[in-house]
């Protein structure tokens, strides 16, 4: 059942787009406070290669769901979704508009609609251990091409996941959720940054020559060297996977940041995919020139839709 009691903006598109920076002059406008909707800022010591947004850009708007946990730890989008569904309860009691930010489709969504999650979310290994990322991520395309083209290979435990769902249910994935993907549960609306592919990538990849300058390597050694598995979670986020092959010794500096460049410019070919796909989004074009020309588009826009729900 939807909630009109409860209004809630998200905020979405691909990395590097610009969703940060107006999702902050939005809250100022608004009153709002900012929830995390990436499912790696959640980890505490990784800031650089999660383009965490800092205390000075932060401007004293309050954000919610970062560096809550250490890179040790697993996070599920079970947990998430009940996380904050108590974020967006705690924030409008205050009186205040919840804004979620992010980049993590699968996250924002669950959030947003009627998702159910069973006890969860743990994947049963034993019986593709002998198997290679790729061959189990390969294996889920042949059952579930929809969850696959979603899952990185590298995301082992939800490329097994998806897996072990069919096993159990002879249903996929992508059939179950379906289902379950029927209502808002709040009066949401969802605005989506998009841009010119070409300028996008370019400033993809000035934003990972920046990370590089800004001790990228070095953040990533920090957990390198404090017994942070590469099987963790987190290391799987961008950045952070192509750097610890770096660290051991089997790529060469200059073809990692390639790598991290390439990796993120097709992240972000999948996040506008998902997007379009996945959920309403209206969208709005980015003038990287006159940001402030897009804050106030959006602004309006959110002007109309308050005043087309209160005419309601």
């Amino acid at each position: 059942m939807v909630n009109k009691m409860e209004k809630v903006i998200a905020i979405v598109g691909p990395t590097a787009v610009g969703k940060t920076k107006l999702s902050i002059e939005l809250a100022k406008k608004l009153n709002g406070e900012i929830i995390s909707g990436d499912a790696m800022q959640i980890y505490r010591g990784m800031d650089i290669g999660t383009a965490k947004v800092t205390t000075e850009e932060m401007e004293s708007v309050p954000h919610h769901l970062l560096d809550e946990k250490s890179p040790a730890e697993r996070y599920s989008v079970a947990e998430f979704q009940k996380t904050v569904r108590a974020k967006i309860n705690e924030i409008s009691a205050r009186g205040k508009l919840p804004i979620i930010v992010g980049g993590t489709g699968l996250y924002v969504k669950a959030v947003l609609y009627d998702y159910e999650f069973s006890e969860e979310e743990r994947s049963n290994e034993e019986q593709y251990k002998g198997l290679t990322n790729e061959e189990v991520h390969k294996k889920l395309a042949s059952i579930d091409p929809v969850s696959a083209k979603e899952l990185h290979p590298n995301n082992r435990r939800r490329v097994v996941r998806a897996l072990n769902i069919y096993d159990e249910t002879k249903t996929t994935k992508s059939e179950a959720l379906k289902k379950q993907e029927k209502k808002l549960m709040y009066n949401v609306t969802i605005i989506g940054l998009t841009d010119e592919r070409p300028v996008l990538y370019e400033r993809i990849n000035a934003r990972v020559d920046e990370m590089i300058a800004d001790g990228l390597i070095r953040e990533v050694e920090a957990l390198y060297e404090a017994g942070i598995l590469r099987e963790s979670q987190a290391i799987q986020a961008i950045g952070y996977k192509e750097i610890y092959d770096y660290l051991d010794g089997k790529v060469d500096l200059e073809t990692t940041i390639e790598l991290v460049k390439r990796n993120s410019r097709r992240l972000a070919k999948r996040q506008y995919t998902w997007f379009r796909n996945q959920m309403d989004v209206t969208w709005f074009e980015v003038d990287v020139a006159n940001f402030s020309k897009t804050v106030s588009e959006v602004a309006a826009f959110l002007g109309e839709v308050k005043n087309d729900n209160d005419n309601k």
